[in-house]
């Protein structure tokens, strides 16, 4: 519908959507399907997270090879993986390399700096970063390129990509210059309410369309990753300064906030066709999702 690559589960979702309707409510089933498709979108980080979670449980010292570098030939192992069997297209996975290499490069900055470190031994390691840490910002990048495709999305009203560029720009600068400049990160928090109030993300479930304001879903999205943070911590896969066995602090929500539109930004390189500067009139040809919506009620 808005050219974007034939790799999807609509036949599976269709099927499961159609047995669970003998069941269910319409909202279960809706949302059932809503929370199936973003598990989907998030297999990168959640195959990672679960890595993170048994390595803690079971490695040992006097192993031949460190954990930290087991963690990186799974990574490398999956994602070669999801190229092959074309859970990512070959332009999907040139975007997310470049996730990769701005992640590291935050990644020894910020250990350098003295914010986090990674307390334990391996070889395949940068200044003190194991190359493994790439690998979870480009499950960030790997997510937001699947949500896209699997939930067929689109963005309208959109503001002009050169802005949307220039804010991502400045958040991560600032990620690196607050340690010598004052923090302007206040000021990128209204820039991102200012330029994308008005953008919606209309997505699909089952043959239905919806839609959700944008600074709302990077909220929701910061909150499962401060999650999945909290997961990296307990595991003392890094470990904050000064941390103890507390939780990572809930305002680091706000970096992940604003460590998004980056995010969102760079995938957009490769998805300029689902971006329109004009309200949405139509989500399929010749077919608005309202009146879409009230046809498929209408026939069940």
């Amino acid at each position: 519908m808005f050219g974007l690559p034939d790799i999807d589960t609509r036949d599976l979702e269709r099927r499961l959507g159609d047995k669970a309707r003998g069941h269910l409510p319409h909202w279960a089933v809706e949302f059932v399907m809503f929370v199936l498709k973003q598990g989907w979108a998030c297999l990168f980080a959640g195959l990672m997270l679960c890595a993170l979670l048994l390595s803690a449980a079971i490695w040992q010292p006097e192993w031949q090879i460190a954990r930290y570098d087991a963690l990186v030939v799974f990574a490398v192992a999956i994602q070669i993986l999801f190229i092959a069997t074309g859970l990512e297209s070959l332009r999907e996975a040139r975007v997310i390399l470049l996730f990769h290499l701005t992640g590291t490069a935050m990644e020894i900055f910020k250990v350098q700096a003295g914010s986090w470190s990674y307390p334990e031994v391996g070889l395949l390691k940068l200044w003190g970063v194991p190359l493994f840490s790439g690998f979870m910002y480009a499950s960030v990048g790997s997510y937001m390129a699947r949500v896209i495709r699997i939930f067929r999305m689109h963005f309208a009203p959109f503001p002009p990509y050169p802005w949307v560029l220039a804010l991502a720009v400045a958040i991560y600068v600032n990620f690196f210059a607050h340690h010598f400049l004052p923090d302007i990160r206040i000021a990128l928090f209204a820039a991102t309410l200012v330029l994308f109030a008005r953008t919606r993300i209309w997505f699909e479930i089952g043959t239905l369309f919806y839609w959700m304001p944008l600074p709302l879903a990077a909220i929701l999205t910061a909150f499962f990753l401060w999650v999945a943070e909290n997961i990296g911590t307990l595991t003392k896969t890094w470990v904050y300064a000064g941390q103890g066995a507390e939780m990572v602090s809930f305002a680091k929500m706000g970096s992940w906030y604003l460590l998004l539109y980056v995010s969102f930004a760079t995938v957009l390189l490769v998805y300029q066709d689902v971006l329109s500067r004009q309200p949405l009139e139509k989500s399929a040809p010749d077919q608005k999702p309202q009146k879409r919506r009230e046809e498929n009620q209408q026939t069940r």
